[in-house]
């Protein structure tokens, strides 16, 4: 676990990544834009920092070996309800985006995503607080939700295509030529 002493005046953040170069990156990131910034390579980690210390924002991976990010951002939030957490995921998808808003996450961002887009993230999500009633839902296409579904199923899969063919019972070479084509618009 990386750490920075900080005074008081400074916003504390703490990243939650089991990716060693992106933790410490971001983490960099934050320190050279004036906050107080610490990082944990696992839940047990952020949770030992997090009652040490609470952090105001916290951005957490989704999949972590051990806990889950979901898991991790409830207890941020039992911790201290005032923490806003940004979700980071490589595998972005609508059911995962709306588990971690009900988990309490103030905004959720896909891979890769960096230091400004997460500080933007916290903005937007500061706005969006008792707005979801207002806001316009655009249901994603069927190409899309295809797609998300499988590098989803791929990822279960710890990328292993003919495991992943399996599970979506589809012929493998119909998967390697729905891998090839690009992400739909959303």
């Amino acid at each position: 676990m990386e750490s920075i002493e900080h005074d008081a005046t400074q916003p504390n953040i703490l990243v939650v990544d089991d990716d060693d170069v992106l933790r410490t990156r971001l983490t960099r990131a934050f320190v050279e834009r004036g906050f107080a910034a610490s990082g944990a390579a696992n839940c047990e980690e952020a949770m030992r920092a997090a009652r040490h210390d609470p952090p105001e924002m916290a951005v957490v991976d989704l999949k972590m070996p051990g806990c889950s990010g979901l898991d991790l951002v409830t207890s941020l939030r039992e911790l201290d309800p005032e923490t806003k957490v940004v979700v980071l995921t490589g595998y972005g998808s609508i059911a995962s985006a709306i588990d971690a808003i009900r988990a309490g996450a103030t905004h959720y961002l896909a891979k890769p995503a960096d230091a400004d887009e997460i500080l933007a993230a916290f903005e937007k999500g500061e706005g969006l607080a008792g707005s979801h009633d207002n806001a316009k839902y655009e249901p994603p296409s069927l190409a899309r939700t295809e797609w998300e579904h499988i590098h989803r199923v791929l990822a279960d899969c710890s990328g292993n295509i003919s495991e992943a063919a399996r599970r979506l019972r589809i012929h493998r070479r119909s998967l390697q030529r729905k891998l090839k084509k690009f992400a739909p618009p959303q």
